[in-house]
Parts: structure tokens; sequence; C-alpha cells
């Protein structure tokens, strides 16, 4: 059956399948080195495709490392997807279980910082937000309601000084190189605001909002999380500056 065949030929791109020798006509190369041919050409393919969208982790890593833990996760991450945007979901977990990245504890958060900021960038927009109709909430409605953040918004919570890391890596960077990691994590929002995506770091009690905003929850509980989080949180400011900003685009009420 066709279909047979072809998930057979797949198969055989990313893995030696001697069998399917049989079923490939020689040519000017043997069977075996045609395959061999699409297989380089799927694997350089994706391997552009992982570099385009992590080249922090590149040049991290340098590029022998990267091109053989794209190898690696190739064996275990197949694209899912037609769409090469879609590829790469997972290498940052993928980091975090690969033994020859363990002296650098810091890379899947890196990896994780940069598929958000790819993310961001291909998300969706949303028109902006309609400050007439949240002015028209009674007062003591408000608390209930539920704000909806931008398509593109994505929140990061690491242990290490990952926007920093991220920030001395970028294309043109001229400012101080170095990174001390002691310096701490770090809570972030990505984010794309009208074509540029920012990476922006948040405090504790900005953060503790918009995850909790982001879980969906009532806007009196996520400031319930904020001061507890941080006790002299500027509520009115953050939310006045995440609104006119456009983070937030929406809110539903009861």
């Amino acid at each position: 059956m066709l279909r047979d065949l072809q998930t057979e030929f797949a198969d055989a791109v990313f893995d030696e399948r001697p069998e399917m020798n049989a079923r490939v006509r020689a040519g000017r190369f043997p069977a075996a080195q045609h395959l061999q041919v699409y297989r380089n050409n799927v694997v350089e393919s994706l391997t552009g495709a992982l570099r385009a969208v992590y080249p922090v982790v590149e040049k991290l890593v340098g590029d022998g490392f990267f091109r053989y833990a794209v190898h690696e996760y190739l064996r275990a991450h197949r694209p899912r997807s037609g769409n090469l945007h879609d590829f790469g979901d997972a290498f940052a977990s993928f980091l975090a279980g690969f033994a020859p990245a363990a002296e650098l504890p810091y890379l899947p958060d890196v990896a994780r910082l940069e598929w958000a900021w790819h993310q961001a960038f291909h998300a969706a927009d949303a028109p902006a937000f309609d400050f007439a109709r949240l002015g028209a909430v009674p007062a003591e409605q408000q608390a209930a309601l539920r704000f909806v953040l931008h398509p593109s918004a994505f929140l990061l919570k690491s242990d290490f000084p990952i926007v920093r890391i991220f920030e001395i890596n970028q294309e043109g960077y001229a400012g101080e190189p170095s990174v001390d990691l002691g310096d701490g994590g770090v809570r972030a929002l990505v984010i794309r605001r009208e074509l540029t995506v920012y990476v922006e770091p948040l405090a504790t009690g900005e953060a503790a909002l918009l995850t909790a905003l982001v879980g969906q929850q009532p806007l009196g509980a996520a400031v319930e999380a904020a001061l507890a989080a941080q006790t002299d949180f500027d509520l009115t400011g953050t939310l006045a500056e995440h609104l006119r900003r456009g983070t937030l685009v929406d809110f539903l009420a009861e």
C-alpha cells in the first residue's frame, strides 16, 4: 500500500533501515546511497530550522556540539507538522536530560526563552484593549474580572540570569559581555509589541500578578498573589502600564 510505503520511507530517512534498500531503484548510485542523499538533506534542513530558532544556544555551545545535539534530538523527536515553525518545541526539555550539556545547567532555560521568542514572533495579533468597556464595569464587580493576555505573551521563570545571557549574545551587542551566574534567577515576560519581540524582566509582584491572570484567576485573587509575593507592589501603576502597552488585551466578566 502506498501509505505503508511512504511511512517506511520516512522511517528510513531518519533511521538506517537496510530493508528499505530493496524498495529503492538503484540508478547512478546504489539504493543505500540514494537514501543517504535524502537523509542528509532532511537532517540539514531540520538542523537549519533549529539553528534559526536557537541562535543563542548554538552560540553558547558551538557549531559541532549543536549539530550533535540536534542529531540526537532527531532520534526521539521527529517533526509532527508540515510547518517547520512548529519544529523544536521539545528541544529545551531534551537539553535538560542531555548528559553532554550537564555542565551548562542554564542551557535548557535559555532554550525555553528562545522558543518563547519564536512563538511570540509568530503569534496572532489582537485588537486594542476596549477601555470604554472596562470603564462601564461597576467597581464592586472589578475584582471578579478575568483579564486576557496578548496571544504573544509568554511568562518564564529561571534560577539563572537567562535574560542577561540572552541579551549579551545578540547580534551587534556592544556592552559588557560578562555574566555572573551568582546574580540569581529571573522572571520574565516575552511578548511582541507591534512588530518587535521584547524580553522584559519582571518584578516579583508583577510576575505573580501576570502568572495568576494567565491561569485565568480573577483580578482579586491575582492582586492577592502579587501582594503576597511583594508587599510594596504597585498594583495601580503596574496594571495601568500593562493595559497601556497592550500586555492585556481583553477581559471576561462573570
